[in-house]
């Protein structure tokens, strides 16, 4: 069984920015935190690392009654950024993605930095949702590498044989994605149609690297 864990934001989709409007909207509504976020880091990161920076970033205490009511107000408000925000899926994506879904050979999962309502909100939004049953997310872990962890236990409830890590892979478009595929074991596949250019994720050294998955046919062919 081949098995493909994919990033989100930047490697399916570019929301145009409805993530982050979304969580500043929370902060807004929730906390009465107004001013511009400057210096926090988000390619690549789990939804709970930045909100944490976020509190600490605003001066509020990172526990969890205020992540819930963080959690709970993005979520309210990502829809209606979603719906503003001028965002697409990427180039070769819902070809890749049908192709894929349609063999008996693959199994799809996500391996993402979101929050997990918040990842489905996005691909239900752009109508990616029905290629994929599991993943990893941001809910609960810091560090990406936990996250893949995580999908990588989740692979059990959908396929009961040993995982071959010579068929199992990861698919980004940051240095974390191809971090954490390699924390597991994964083969690594890295695009650029996110916050990093080429010559940016090369030092990560991927297994591959591609401009955009535009050329569906060559993509196929290197995992079959």
């Amino acid at each position: 069984m081949h098995i493909c864990l994919f990033d989100i934001d930047g490697t399916l989709l570019n929301t145009g920015g409805a993530g982050q409007a979304a969580m500043e909207a929370a902060l807004a509504s929730e906390f009465d935190a107004n001013r511009p976020i400057e210096g926090i880091s988000t390619a690549g990161r789990t939804d709970r690392a930045i909100t944490a920076d976020m509190f600490e970033y605003f001066g509020y205490e990172n526990n969890e009654q205020n992540w819930q009511r963080f959690l709970s107000s993005y979520l309210q408000h990502l829809p209606r950024h979603l719906a503003a925000c001028e965002g697409a899926v990427l180039p070769g994506i819902p070809q890749l993605l049908v192709e894929l879904s349609a063999r008996d050979d693959v199994l799809l999962g996500l391996l993402t930095g979101n929050y997990e309502q918040g990842a489905w909100l996005k691909l239900n939004y752009y109508q990616l949702s029905e290629h994929f049953g599991f993943g990893g997310f941001g809910d609960s872990q810091h560090h990406r590498n936990d996250v893949a962890r995580e999908a990588y236990d989740k692979v059990g409830d959908h396929h009961d044989e040993p995982i071959d890590l010579n068929k199992l892979w990861v698919i980004g478009d940051t240095p974390a994605d191809v971090e954490c595929g390699r924390a597991i074991g994964a083969k690594t596949i890295a695009v650029s149609t996110g916050m990093f250019s080429s010559d940016e994720l090369q030092p990560s050294n991927p297994d591959h690297l591609f401009a955009d998955f535009g050329e569906t046919s060559t993509l196929l062919e290197l995992l079959f």
